[in-house]
């Protein structure tokens, strides 16, 4: 009798529970889901860090082949006698004003000899250093910045300062290009995507390469790193050309946006 008790009490329970079976193989589906998904995520995290590691590789050559770049220009332009050098961790080529003289509160590139000989010599050098060996391929622009001095600029046409360093930066572009040869102008070359590789920018008197003694940030290191100079001095150091070059960022884009949903 009790035999027969325990197995009518088990077979009670079974009624009592239909469902029991059901939910014991969806918990088992679900975990299988889980496990799958993990695996799914291990190996796409794997290949994003792949893909990481293959674009850093890539901006580091990039970053390898704008300072041959900037190396070779520099040390060939002052093998022909052009004191340009690099600044700002070799990304930017320095034209002081002893080389392209800016007269004072003029955009106009001068037109003395030496300075139009000094214009023309610089831009055919850079476009034979980024051509050679396709260099061209790991940029993304190239900056003629222009800059001005702290003296005021009342023209109010081209917005003072800011228009007057602006309108000699396009005074430079323009002198390139109207006298390199077709073929071999630097308004020809293209970036790796294939847009136009050039640009102009100008920054008034708001980066200074020196101060003057009546400077407010004469004692800044990080605004003023050579410290107190004479105010004319100062003033034509700071009337200069920057040619900024920037390298292009292989899908970093992509990269942010992909670890932004982790």
């Amino acid at each position: 009798m009790r035999n027969l008790g325990s197995r009518y009490s088990s077979h009670q329970v079974d009624e009592e529970n239909p469902y029991w079976i059901s939910f014991s193989d969806i918990m088992a589906g679900l975990l299988v889901i889980f496990v799958l998904a993990a695996i799914a995520l291990v190996l796409e995290l794997t290949q994003l860090k792949e893909k990481i590691q293959e674009d850093m590789s890539e901006l580091a050559r990039a970053e390898q082949v704008r300072r041959d770049i900037l190396k070779d220009i520099v040390g060939e332009l002052n093998s022909m006698k052009i004191p340009v050098k690099l600044s700002e961790n070799d990304t930017v080529i320095r034209i002081p004003n002893d080389v392209l003289s800016f007269r004072q509160r003029s955009f106009n590139l001068p037109d003395d000899k030496r300075s139009l000989a000094n214009a023309l010599a610089i831009g055919e050098v850079i476009y034979k250093s980024i051509r050679k060996e396709n260099r061209w391929k790991y940029l993304d622009t190239v900056f003629v910045e222009g800059h001005t001095d702290r003296a005021p600029y009342s023209n109010q046409a081209i917005k003072g300062n800011w228009g007057l360093s602006t309108f000699r930066a396009i005074s430079v572009w323009d002198y390139w290009n109207s006298e390199m040869p077709e073929g071999s102008r630097l308004d020809e070359l293209k970036n790796h995507v294939g847009k136009k590789l050039f640009s102009v920018s100008g920054y008034a008197e708001t980066r200074p390469v020196s101060c003057s003694n009546a400077s407010p940030d004469v004692d800044n290191q990080d605004v003023c790193p050579r410290g107190r100079i004479d105010s004319l001095e100062s003033l034509k150091m700071n009337r200069r050309i920057d040619i900024r070059f920037t390298v292009k960022l292989a899908k970093s884009v992509d990269i942010r946006e992909k670890l932004s949903a982790y």
